[in-house]
């Protein structure tokens, strides 16, 4: 879970509104500042953390979706899970979330976080009532066991570039009226490995990493969302080099239901009655997320009544009780009568009076009660 209460926009210093490159050059200057290799400070080390923790979040666009919308719980629900900070050199920390040399030096050839990888899964509206634990197949990058996941074949040994002298960046210096400009880029001989591999790994062909099928555990929480993600971190693909493995991230669809419609925690549906069960009242059977529950209704129910059964909802995503089911009261009216029936609605009609049809409650307080 999050390591943070704080709100992470304000542990940036930056708007809600801020765009990417804003928080980019927001979380710079806080990571130079209090990173604990420059910093003095007592509590370096663990604002460093919260900063990286906070630009982990609201640098991609679900996590920061997710926060903005749910807050902590959301992202804790979502299986958000911050990366370990093992205090690096700051060049390794901007080039892990990068992905380039922010300094124009050569550090040599670096480990590289391995790639994410989306999957999806389908579920019930029930089963994101009670929640569910899915199998998630997914094809996914693994650290070749022949090798290790160095791409060299196991008993041979392999040799330092000699265009980069095992950098794996060269450096071109160019000479203005301005001063000197220096430009860096990655070697094209090792491919920025600073390293040469005469005998490739010949179970993975030089990759480090081979293909698997893997079946992955989702646990899915009570009362998730349709299209909310969970992140399982670590389960992507393998990083190069050894490096830190991606993460995996399931998309979550709940199947529309038959019968039943979530509007955020409280679940709706509609109850057909004749005219006369109205009248009369009656007892049905209402389908709920627990099962069939009996209802009773009083006589002189009205068209667009609505019961309401306390707590029979879905439950709150990470968070406590339930909502409520809301039962909206439909009433047929006959089309087709007989002789007969003509007849006996007649001798009702005239001795019908006021009293009869006098009104509890209007059609407009009726129609707000179903959204209370």
């Amino acid at each position: 879970m999050a390591t943070t209460g704080r709100d992470y926009y304000e542990i940036l210093g930056v708007d809600r509104s801020a765009g990417e490159g804003d928080i980019k050059k927001a979380f710079r200057q806080l990571a130079r500042e209090l990173h604990p290799d420059v910093s003095d400070a007592p509590d370096a080390d663990e604002r460093f953390k919260e900063v990286v923790e906070a630009y982990e979040v609201l640098s991609k666009s679900e996590t920061r979706q997710l926060y903005d919308r749910f807050g902590h719980a959301g992202l804790r629900s979502g299986g958000f899970r911050p990366t370990a900070v093992d205090f690096g050199s700051l060049a390794d920390i901007f080039s892990a979330f990068f992905g380039d040399d922010v300094f124009g030096v050569a550090t040599g050839a670096r480990r590289a976080r391995g790639a994410d990888i989306a999957a999806e899964v389908e579920i019930e509206l029930e089963e994101a009532a009670s929640g569910v634990t899915r199998a998630v197949p997914v094809q996914v990058a693994t650290r070749c066991s022949a090798c290790g996941g160095d791409g060299v074949e196991p008993g041979t040994s392999v040799s330092t570039c000699e265009d980069c002298g095992g950098s794996g960046r060269l450096q071109h210096v160019t000479r203005t009226g301005f001063g000197e400009v220096i430009r860096s880029q990655a070697c094209q001989r090792c491919s920025g490995s600073g390293r040469i591999v005469e005998h490739p790994c010949e179970t993975c062909s030089g990759a480090g990493r081979v293909l698997e099928e893997r079946g992955l555990d989702v646990e899915i929480p009570p009362g998730i969302h349709d299209g909310q993600r969970i992140r399982l971190s670590g389960e992507g693909h393998a990083g190069a080099l050894g490096g830190q493995a991606g993460d995996v991230y399931v998309l979550v669809h709940v199947r529309p239901h038959e019968r039943l419609v979530r509007e955020g925690d409280d679940v709706y549906s509609t109850i057909d009655l004749t005219m006369t069960e109205a009248a009369l009242g009656t007892r049905a059977s209402v389908p709920t997320l627990d099962g069939e529950v009996e209802l009773e209704l009083e006589p002189g129910t009205q068209p667009g009544a609505v019961e309401v059964l306390k707590g029979r909802g879905m439950p709150v995503l990470q968070g406590f009780g339930r909502g409520d089911h809301r039962v909206l009261v439909n009433v047929a009216v006959p089309r087709h009568l007989t002789d007969e029936q003509r007849r006996l609605l007649g001798e009702f009609a005239d001795s019908a009076t006021d009293e009869t049809y006098r009104r509890d409650e209007g059609f407009f307080d009726k129609l707000k009660s179903a959204f209370r």
